[in-house]
């Protein structure tokens, strides 16, 4: 393919960069799957965009599929391509998006893992006998209790959280910023994560409310493995991670309320069709109640 039409690429990338605030791991997932189309479309002779028919998209995601590629990676790769294609179209270079009604392959859909409310308390119940212990029940509890994504909590700043309105203010994906409320065991956490906080502080730290004992404010990782940790010590014995704690935050919250609108603007769902797989979940428990309690739905012997 030409260079002067692979520098649409480029262009299309500053675009979701700089106007959409895509992550870099968004981003990269873009142009890794750009790329891939741009060397099938070389070995197939198609130098522009403008020769790019639906025939030969479906050719190629029927190759992908067919080299292993998971469902879910050939939707997202057709995801990628079709922004692209609008893209052209905004600046001109096509009329018409030939990839809009090709249809990838079907995947089932995965139902996220979630902590029981008897494991979220086992997890949480530990001592908090050290300045490390206080801080990680702090972003634990916030983890829980108001659903957040790990990038929220570590870019979370002490001005984020009204503890007297037990709100918190978090910056989520596309840069769109979210107010979620605070339960009275997060508050609690923080507010004596805060007293040891102060001892910590120095000229490294930039207003971070979670910091570690040289006062630099906590990575993701560090986050990840401090979780990881705890759960390792109290006894539990799933694989806990940060987004496990906010499964289980819009699961609970769902079973209890059934207010899916709610939910969805508390976790920062652009699409409630991404929130309504909690649907699901409970409807499993819900069914599990069922084979369990009714006499109809014993199986006998």
């Amino acid at each position: 393919m030409q260079a002067s039409e692979k520098k649409w690429l480029d262009q299309f990338l500053e675009k979701l960069k700089y106007e959409r605030h895509y992550s870099p791991h968004t981003l990269k997932n873009y142009q890794r799957d750009l790329n891939q189309l741009i060397e099938y479309l070389q070995e197939h002779d198609i130098e522009t965009w403008q020769q790019i028919d639906a025939a030969s998209v479906r050719s190629y995601i029927g190759q992908r599929h067919r080299r292993g590629s998971s469902a879910k990676s050939v939707q997202r790769l057709l995801s990628s391509l079709r922004s692209f294609l609008d893209f052209l179209i905004i600046e001109g270079e096509l009329k018409v998006n030939v990839a809009k009604d090709v249809r990838g392959p079907k995947s089932g859909r995965k139902l996220p893992q979630t902590l029981d409310a008897d494991q979220v308390g086992q997890l949480l119940n530990f001592k908090t006998d050290t300045a490390d212990a206080i801080r990680d029940k702090a972003f634990m509890e916030l983890f829980y209790s108001s659903g957040l994504r790990l990038s929220e909590v570590e870019n979370l700043n002490v001005n984020d959280i009204d503890l007297n309105e037990a709100i918190v203010q978090v910056t989520g994906k596309g840069n769109k910023t979210r107010r979620v409320p605070v339960g009275k065991k997060a508050i609690n956490a923080t507010r004596e994560w805060l007293k040891p906080r102060e001892a910590l502080i120095n000229d490294l730290t930039d207003n971070a409310l979670f910091i570690d004992d040289k006062g630099v404010r906590l990575n993701g990782n560090r986050i990840r493995n401090r979780i990881k940790k705890r759960a390792k010590q109290q006894g539990i014995s799933e694989r806990v991670y940060p987004h496990l704690l906010r499964h289980s935050f819009a699961s609970h919250v769902l079973e209890s309320s059934s207010d899916l609108r709610a939910v969805q603007e508390m976790l920062g769902h652009a699409d409630i069709s991404t929130t309504q797989i909690y649907t699901h979940l409970d409807f499993q428990h819900l069914a599990k109640v069922y084979d369990k309690a009714h006499p109809r739905a014993k199986k006998k012997n």
